[in-house]
């Protein structure tokens, strides 16, 4: 029987976060069973030291050391909990790598996931920061979220509306110290309409031949060719993906900004008064794409991905995202927020914080 959890001290997360920033854990913690929390828990240790949730880290910038607990859910689970010939009911474990999820997905022949191939991450963060490309969520999938409510001191299932998703944003992680997501469960179609209509894409398929109708597969393939060839390979210089969110702004201020920067994309938000800039454009314009300090930089190929060319520390890699956001807001009123979960830190748009400190 797997070993319920695995306890180490000052343990390195160089490898637990997007940027491979240097870093230690006073203690790591990794759970392989869901049923252990309740002793783990319950140690004495636990009732008082800092505990900060973490998986892979890839989406993830940690600013130094963490004091007290880091808790990984690594419980490896996958099961088709019910199929008929309208689609399938899937469960997951939070420690299974979430591309591998998708992939099973696609060879079960469901369809959904094949505009969120080749995520990085594990399975129990697709719901925290509701991943999303390509005109997907994965909250529009997940029908059940199971995880160890530390409020309640129990093992919950909340369903979809309990999960409140919304862009980039969940229930957990507003409070990312009260939950430990050990599962998921995603209600998944064999005829999920297609979405190619994000720029790009459409062309891409045409590429593969793939018709009118493409299936799943194909749009799968069109992404994962895209995302290879617009995003930085992580493994190769550190990276976590797009490192801050679209701004949404008051529609009359985006009629402003388009009079003034020719070209600017701005799109609808399904609340009328509001429209969605393009944060990487903002970030273009404003003259930081490729852009490079020592080890910090910013991506040649694409303005939203800071990467990390060495050994940058995570304390420059913060520095040089808050000039950026500093910068745009300079030049277009606009406050840029992160995308990325901030650990050891806080950011600061004026009015608002965002980022967390182990709690």
């Amino acid at each position: 029987m797997t070993q319920a959890y695995h306890l180490a001290e000052r343990v390195s997360l160089a490898g637990r976060n997007g940027f491979r920033t240097a870093a230690r854990a006073e203690l790591f913690v990794d759970v392989r069973r869901a049923e252990a929390l309740p002793e783990l828990l319950a140690m004495p240790y636990f009732r008082s030291a800092p505990l900060l949730v973490l998986g892979e880290g890839s989406n993830t910038l940690i600013v130094g050391d963490v004091p007290g607990a880091v808790v990984t859910i690594g419980v490896m689970e996958r099961r088709v909990l019910a199929s008929d010939e309208r689609g399938v009911l899937l469960r997951a474990g939070a420690g299974e790598r979430w591309d591998d999820v998708v992939a099973w997905s696609l060879a079960l022949g469901c369809a959904g996931l094949e505009n969120l191939v080749l995520i990085p991450g594990l399975a129990g963060a697709a719901p925290i920061q509701n991943i999303g490309a390509y005109g997907t969520e994965v909250g529009e999938f997940i029908e059940t979220v199971e995880a160890w409510d530390r409020q309640r001191g129990a093992l919950v299932r909340l369903g979809r509306s309990e999960c409140a998703f919304g862009y980039r944003d969940s229930v957990f992680k507003r409070d990312p110290a009260r939950w430990l997501v050990t599962a998921i469960e995603l209600r998944l179609s064999r005829h999920h309409p297609a979405r190619i209509g994000y720029p790009g894409l459409q062309e891409e398929l045409a590429a593969l031949g793939a018709g009118d109708a493409p299936r799943p597969s194909q749009i799968a393939e069109a992404v994962s060719r895209l995302r290879t060839r617009k995003l930085p390979n992580p493994a190769l210089l550190p990276n976590v993906g797009s490192f801050f969110r679209n701004p949404v702004v008051p529609q009359e201020h985006a009629r402003q900004l388009q009079e003034d920067e020719s070209g600017m994309p701005a799109w609808a938000t399904g609340d009328e008064p509001f429209r969605k800039l393009s944060a990487a454009w903002l970030i273009e314009r404003a003259g930081w794409k490729g852009f490079r300090e020592g080890d910090a930089g910013v991506s040649a190929q694409h303005a939203l991905v800071l990467v990390n060319h060495g050994q940058a520390s995570g304390a420059q890699m913060f520095e040089l995202a808050r000039r950026i956001a500093d910068s745009v807001h300079a030049r277009f009123g606009v406050w840029l927020e992160p995308e990325a979960r901030i650990v050891g830190a806080r950011w600061e748009n004026r009015a608002n914080a965002v980022g967390d400190l182990p709690a």
